[in-house]
């Protein structure tokens, strides 16, 4: 895989298993990241997936609830293809159950808008998922498990 652009080199916005405390976060995230803030994804839905969550854009919704993860700059390469080997993302495969893409998200400490790496669902997915799937109100999957 080639290394990205250093104007690739974007945060990331995470919204479920990646977050504080849930299970890929020690695994991934530790010791490459430089810092992590909450944050929102305005325009978006989230869903309920097995065992995780997906977003689907929507423009007159959300927000989604997360964290924004700023890697340190040594890091970010290899975070950035560990990130889209957990989401089974592959540029342009029609099998992806994620597709990366760089969004605005809202900091909630200053309500500073950040572009950032996002795993939206892929449009099969996304198809099914508006046909059938379950909403998680609220946007917040971290709450959500909790209620479960």
């Amino acid at each position: 895989m080639n290394s990205p652009r250093a104007a690739d080199r974007l945060p990331f916005f995470v919204y479920g298993t990646l977050r504080p405390g849930e299970c890929n976060h020690a695994a991934l995230l530790t010791g490459r990241v430089a810092r992590e803030d909450p944050a929102l994804l305005p325009g978006a839905v989230l869903y309920e997936g097995p065992g995780y969550p997906y977003v689907v854009e929507a423009p007159r919704a959300g927000p989604v609830h997360g964290e924004l993860v700023t890697a340190l700059p040594s890091a970010h390469d290899r975070l950035l293809v560990a990130l889209d080997l957990l989401e089974e993302y592959a540029p342009g495969d029609p099998r992806n159950l994620y597709e990366r893409v760089a969004r605005e998200v809202t900091r909630t400490a200053d309500g500073a808008a950040v572009r950032a790496w996002v795993y939206v669902a892929a449009p099969r997915v996304e198809a099914r998922l508006r046909a059938s799937g379950t909403v998680i109100e609220g946007g917040d999957w971290s709450s959500f498990r909790l209620r479960k």
